[in-house]
């Protein structure tokens, strides 16, 4: 037990840190890894690797993901502004590397291999964007001649422009989802509101009818479930297979070791791992898993609010709009309640660069929400507040 008068630095991390938070990101990591032994044997077999090859590499990533996901939140909040600088330059120049000398794979190229190790750089940017946006947003209330708005804008277009050139639609959708919650609490007008609505039906469309795997998904979504042996060579086979799952593992699943969907599904220790939790062990299960998302981002969102600092406010509505969207769209796509984005589910699909990600962006939550004096904060009211 860690005495209250220890003034050490991990004594004075313990008591500020929102331990129910850390407890939830480290309660997801465990099951990420508990599902990966039950989803990636089939998967890794079905194309001739070791069984446990995907098991071996999820537990690999798990170590880092938890030293990082720890590491970030003993960072001060000017540190963690500091980070998410480094980090969201290093990531642009990765992602315009990406474009010429990345791997493509189905006409896309979104990854690129650095000391023999592939690395998705979208993932990286993703939560650096967001703080950094969000500082700028802060800034422009506290030095009204910074156009601090005017400048996350124009941040926002260059990493769209970036994401959109590889084709990424699902991060792009993600990260302007994130962006316009953090300008909504910032103090948008109405007006840009509906503007920015405007914008984004019209970029739908475009990316609907220049982008062939896109229109492939959306008429995909749309097309009626193929029935019998007809299905499994279907486009739609794999959403209509996962959300069968759920029918079939009913209120309490079939029991651990015993779900086919495993075995047909070429995703389904990835984009559609939640199918093979909700085969195996139910429906009450994934009723669970999805309340423990929406703890956190509830927890996060009634921090935020109730917090002086815009930076901080700012930050922590962003990143936890992130980690929230991204965990809907994945679980909306494996309910077919919208189109395949080829988007994780937070700490729980298999991906390293996903996990250690979402370890970073997590990890600086966990420092802007831990309690700290008032006088550290670096203070600068919104609308007069």
């Amino acid at each position: 037990m860690v005495d209250r008068m220890d003034r050490s630095p991990f004594a004075q991390w313990w008591w500020t840190i929102d331990r129910y938070l850390l407890a939830s990101f480290v309660t997801l990591i465990v099951i990420g890894l508990v599902l990966s032994f039950a989803a990636s044997p089939a998967v890794a077999e079905r194309i001739n690797a070791d069984t446990f090859f995907f098991i071996k590499r999820h537990a690999l990533f798990v170590i880092p993901s938890i030293a990082i996901l720890v590491g970030c939140s003993f960072f001060s909040p000017r540190y963690v502004r500091r980070i998410a600088l480094v980090a969201l330059a290093l990531g642009i120049v990765m992602l315009l590397l990406t474009l010429f000398i990345g791997q493509e794979v189905k006409g896309a190229r979104r990854w690129i291999t650095v000391a023999g190790i592939s690395i998705q750089p979208s993932e990286i940017v993703k939560p650096a964007f967001i703080i950094i946006a969000s500082w700028l947003f802060a800034e422009q209330h506290r030095r009204s001649e910074l156009p601090g708005y005017l400048l996350a804008t124009l941040l926002l277009a260059v990493v769209i422009g970036l994401l959109l050139a590889q084709p990424d639609v699902g991060q792009t959708l993600l990260t302007v989802l994130s962006w316009l919650a953090v300008f909504y609490v910032a103090g948008i007008r109405m007006l840009w509101i509906a503007g920015i609505g405007g914008i984004g039906v019209c970029g739908v469309y475009f990316a609907y009818i220049t982008f062939p795997h896109v229109h492939a998904r959306v008429d995909r979504f749309f097309a009626k479930p193929v029935a019998g042996p007809a299905k499994f060579a279907s486009d739609n086979f794999q959403v209509q297979t996962a959300l069968e799952s759920f029918t079939n593992g009913g209120w309490f699943g079939r029991g651990a070791g015993e779900g086919t969907v495993k075995h047909i599904l070429p995703d389904a220790h990835t984009d559609f791992v939640l199918a093979v939790l909700g085969e195996e062990f139910g429906i009450l299960a994934v009723i669970a898993l999805v309340s423990l998302f929406a703890f956190i981002v509830g927890r996060a969102l009634w921090f935020a609010f109730s917090e002086d600092d815009p930076f901080i406010r700012l930050s922590v509505v962003g990143l936890a709009t992130e980690f929230g969207v991204q965990a809907a769209i994945n679980m909306a796509v494996n309910l077919h309640l919208m189109p395949a984005k080829g988007m994780t589910l937070p700490f729980i699909s298999y991906g390293g660069s996903s996990m250690m990600s979402l370890a970073f962006g997590m990890g600086c939550l966990l420092a802007l929400t831990r309690r700290r004096p008032q006088a550290t904060r670096i203070v600068a009211p919104i609308n007069g507040d």
